[in-house]
């Protein structure tokens, strides 16, 4: 019995979805390591960071999602650790609690990595945002007024996992902050929303019945689908944008490769008929940000 909630657990983490959530963290410490600043320690200790903060961010959205009862039997996506029935609402909230707790000593390691004892300001100024990043992981599903219910989880998505993901890990290293960061970060965080956008539009049906009021539930799934191709080709222009303000050698453009899934990807989307139909493009597009984050990444400091 022990083996199979600690089965469930490791599921309820859903892996899958830690390559996505560590491409802002690649992408700001590739761009740090071109302008000459580079820490293995702050490099590792902001993956460890981030992986823990999407875990407790799954562990919440499972959570949430099982106690207000969406998660049912017409959900499309796999069956959930709290829809199985083999992990109890109270033990949950306990996986919540000890990966919130670890990862915030894990993040205040960092800080103290980052900028020591002479910069008490930014310290406490990344301690803010790190509560803040815990807040935000716990309340998209969690809670009467859980903001993934009523259709700002794009924005919160776009801000944790574009701008500070990129910006703040950049800033990390360098103690530095320039406007044309927010080039890819602003690239990553909409990719970051297409998954998002994807994972709703699968889920559109179920999320109405279940009063889970998304971006797409309010506004359709024809403007839903408009709206996913309208984000990930300005990540696209965006990153073009940024090369051509920095542009060095064609090594550069390296990233479009990681595009060629994506395109094909919004030719499936642009085709579905079938909602269930669209789960395993959350995969995809999710490893080929990922690929993204890399490619850019590599091509930057060749």
């Amino acid at each position: 019995m022990q083996d199979s909630k600690s089965k469930a657990l490791f599921k309820a983490a859903r892996l899958r979805t830690l390559p996505l959530s560590v491409s802002g963290i690649i992408v700001g410490s590739f761009l740090a390591t071109l302008h000459g600043f580079f820490d293995w320690k702050i490099c590792l200790l902001a993956l460890i960071t981030t992986t823990g903060f999407q875990v407790l961010s799954n562990f919440a959205n499972d959570y949430g999602d099982g106690v207000k009862g969406t998660d049912n039997k017409e959900r499309i996506g796999p069956q959930r650790a709290l829809q199985s029935g083999i992990i109890s609402p109270k033990e949950m909230l306990n996986a919540m609690i000890i990966t919130g707790i670890l990862t915030f000593l894990i993040a205040l390691l960092l800080l103290y990595f980052s900028f020591g004892k002479s910069n008490i300001y930014y310290f406490l100024l990344f301690i803010i945002l790190g509560l803040a990043s815990i807040a935000a992981a716990i309340k998209y599903t969690v809670g009467k007024k859980a903001y993934g219910y009523s259709g700002f989880g794009d924005v919160f998505v776009f801000l944790f996992f574009g701008w500070l993901s990129v910006v703040g890990s950049y800033f990390l290293y360098t103690k530095q902050l320039y406007w044309d960061v927010f080039l890819p970060a602003t690239a990553v965080g909409l990719l970051s929303v297409g998954v998002l956008n994807l994972n709703n539009l699968r889920d559109r049906v179920s999320d109405e019945k279940s009063n889970k009021h998304t971006l797409v539930v309010k506004i359709g799934e024809k403007a839903a689908k408009n709206y996913h191709y309208l984000i990930l080709i300005i990540a696209f222009l965006l990153t073009i944008l940024y090369i051509s303000l920095h542009y060095n050698s064609p090594k550069q453009f390296l990233f479009v490769l990681a595009f060629i899934p994506i395109f094909k990807h919004l030719v499936t989307v642009y085709q579905n008929k079938d909602a269930a139909k669209l789960d395993p493009e959350l995969k995809k597009l999710a490893l080929s940000t990922f690929l993204y984050a890399i490619l850019f990444g590599i091509g930057q400091i060749l």
